[in-house]
């Protein structure tokens, strides 16, 4: 009996900041611009997020629709709209013209120009995909850039500092030369 008790009162304990911060979280954003909208940009949303041209927040939980969102902490859930910017880690899905992640990205980036400033983990699918960190999982595009590339890139253009994994495209260029540095069609180092 008292190991159950201390595992609900030390799982209340780690779930309680977790609890609060969800509680504290708004479920609608209706923005026209920001700073016209209803709840501030230092506050966080869990639910819905629409904004007619620009709304911004903390961390955005849920579905975010609108010209430009931008989410100033972390990111979960759909974003839809011409420009998606998230400035922490973002989980789910970016749907738009520009798509940028600061922080981890992990999920699917689909766009004319996808940007991943940190580590990423899913699938880029644009005309340019550009990942400054380590990036495990697919980009299919018309240029594909990863500074570390972990699975497979498909495009006409493909660049990696490091390779682990494949490039299909006209020219696939593997930093670390194991075993080509340059190759056309097809290049690989596992």
């Amino acid at each position: 009996m008292t190991k159950k008790v201390l595992f609900f009162v030390l799982s209340v304990m780690v779930l309680m900041p977790q609890l609060a911060q969800a509680a504290e979280a708004k479920p609608i954003q209706l923005a026209i611009f920001d700073p016209i909208q209803l709840v501030p940009e230092n506050e966080s949303i869990n639910g819905l997020s629409l904004s007619l041209i620009y709304g911004a927040n903390q961390d955005v939980g849920g579905i975010s629709l609108g010209l430009i969102n931008r989410t100033k902490g972390r990111g979960v859930g759909l974003q839809w709209g011409a420009a998606n910017i998230t400035e922490g880690d973002f989980s789910g899905v970016q749907l738009g013209f520009v798509n940028w992640d600061e922080g981890f990205m992990h999920g699917l980036q689909y766009g004319f120009l996808n940007v991943s400033k940190g580590q990423s983990a899913g699938m880029e699918l644009g005309m340019v995909n550009y990942s400054e960190g380590s990036f495990k999982g697919l980009q299919f595009g018309g240029v594909n850039y990863a500074k570390e590339m972990h699975g497979l890139q498909f495009g006409f253009v493909n660049y990696t500092k490091s390779l682990d994994g494949l490039q299909i495209g006209l020219g696939n260029y593997n930093g670390n030369k194991k075993p080509f540095e340059f190759m056309v069609l097809v290049n690989w180092s596992f």
